[in-house]
Protein backbone atom coordinates (compact mmCIF):
# COMPACT_ATOMS: atom_id res chain seq x y z
CA UNK A 1 0.00 0.00 0.00
CA UNK A 2 2.87 2.64 -0.49
CA UNK A 3 1.77 6.18 -1.27
CA UNK A 4 3.20 8.37 -3.57
CA UNK A 5 3.27 10.78 -1.38
CA UNK A 6 5.41 8.98 1.37
CA UNK A 7 8.60 10.00 1.11
CA UNK A 8 11.93 7.60 0.92
CA UNK A 9 12.30 7.40 4.65
CA UNK A 10 8.57 6.47 5.31
CA UNK A 11 8.72 4.23 2.53
CA UNK A 12 12.02 2.46 3.97
CA UNK A 13 9.82 2.40 7.80
CA UNK A 14 6.59 0.78 5.95
CA UNK A 15 8.63 -1.96 4.64
CA UNK A 16 10.26 -2.21 7.70
CA UNK A 17 6.93 -2.64 10.09
CA UNK A 18 5.53 -4.81 6.99
CA UNK A 19 8.52 -7.25 7.13
CA UNK A 20 8.71 -7.24 10.88
CA UNK A 21 4.51 -8.40 10.98
CA UNK A 22 5.80 -10.76 8.43
CA UNK A 23 8.20 -12.52 11.24
CA UNK A 24 5.41 -12.59 13.47
CA UNK A 25 3.19 -14.86 11.67
CA UNK A 26 0.69 -12.40 10.55
CA UNK A 27 -0.79 -12.97 7.19
CA UNK A 28 0.31 -10.54 4.33
CA UNK A 29 -2.51 -8.21 3.84
CA UNK A 30 -3.18 -7.62 7.46
CA UNK A 31 0.62 -6.91 8.01
CA UNK A 32 0.30 -4.68 4.96
CA UNK A 33 -2.61 -2.78 6.20
CA UNK A 34 -1.32 -2.52 9.53
CA UNK A 35 2.41 -0.80 8.36
CA UNK A 36 0.46 0.93 6.33
CA UNK A 37 -2.17 2.54 8.80
CA UNK A 38 1.36 2.94 11.15
CA UNK A 39 2.82 5.08 8.44
CA UNK A 40 0.43 7.66 7.57
CA UNK A 41 -0.34 8.00 11.11
CA UNK A 42 3.45 8.98 11.89
CA UNK A 43 3.18 11.28 8.99
CA UNK A 44 -0.03 12.82 10.01
CA UNK A 45 1.79 13.33 13.41
CA UNK A 46 4.78 15.14 11.82
CA UNK A 47 2.38 17.39 9.43
CA UNK A 48 3.35 15.57 6.73
CA UNK A 49 -0.06 14.86 5.21
CA UNK A 50 -2.57 17.20 3.79
CA UNK A 51 -5.49 15.51 6.06
CA UNK A 52 -5.78 13.90 9.97
CA UNK A 53 -7.97 13.07 12.26
CA UNK A 54 -7.71 14.43 15.52
CA UNK A 55 -7.12 11.03 16.94
CA UNK A 56 -3.98 10.34 14.46
CA UNK A 57 -2.54 14.00 15.83
CA UNK A 58 -3.75 14.02 18.79
CA UNK A 59 -3.09 10.23 20.28
CA UNK A 60 0.59 9.21 21.41
CA UNK A 61 3.07 7.14 18.67
CA UNK A 62 2.88 3.65 17.81
CA UNK A 63 6.46 3.64 18.60
CA UNK A 64 5.89 4.94 21.92
CA UNK A 65 2.78 3.23 22.57
CA UNK A 66 4.12 -0.19 22.38
CA UNK A 67 1.38 -2.13 21.93
CA UNK A 68 -0.32 -0.50 25.40
CA UNK A 69 -3.58 -1.05 23.56
CA UNK A 70 -3.26 -4.32 22.24
CA UNK A 71 -6.51 -4.90 23.60
CA UNK A 72 -5.19 -6.61 26.44
CA UNK A 73 -3.98 -5.71 29.90
CA UNK A 74 -4.79 -3.35 32.51
CA UNK A 75 -4.38 -0.57 29.51
CA UNK A 76 -7.01 -2.16 27.11
CA UNK A 77 -8.92 0.21 24.57
CA UNK A 78 -9.79 3.64 24.99
CA UNK A 79 -13.00 4.73 25.27
CA UNK A 80 -13.00 6.14 21.65
CA UNK A 81 -12.25 2.60 20.67
CA UNK A 82 -14.91 0.99 22.80
CA UNK A 83 -17.68 3.52 21.49
CA UNK A 84 -16.38 2.37 17.84
CA UNK A 85 -17.04 -0.91 18.56
CA UNK A 86 -20.39 -0.61 20.33
CA UNK A 87 -21.49 1.64 17.34
CA UNK A 88 -20.89 -1.09 15.39
CA UNK A 89 -22.75 -3.46 17.39
CA UNK A 90 -25.28 -1.49 17.27
CA UNK A 91 -25.39 -0.72 21.34
CA UNK A 92 -27.87 0.95 23.18
CA UNK A 93 -26.89 3.65 25.57
CA UNK A 94 -23.24 3.81 24.87
CA UNK A 95 -22.52 7.25 24.43
CA UNK A 96 -23.83 7.52 28.52
CA UNK A 97 -21.18 4.39 29.62
CA UNK A 98 -18.46 4.38 30.88
CA UNK A 99 -14.96 2.42 30.28
CA UNK A 100 -16.02 -0.60 32.16
CA UNK A 101 -19.47 -0.14 31.33
CA UNK A 102 -18.66 -0.38 27.71
CA UNK A 103 -16.16 -3.24 28.40
CA UNK A 104 -18.56 -5.44 30.28
CA UNK A 105 -20.90 -4.59 27.34
CA UNK A 106 -18.93 -5.92 25.04
CA UNK A 107 -17.30 -8.91 26.54
CA UNK A 108 -19.34 -11.65 24.85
Amino acid sequence: MPQKAWSAKRERQYVHIKESLLDRGKPRPLAEEIAARIVNKERAQHGESVEASASSINDMSSGRRGGLRSHKGPGGRTVLQLRNEARQRGLKGRSTMNKAQLEAALTP
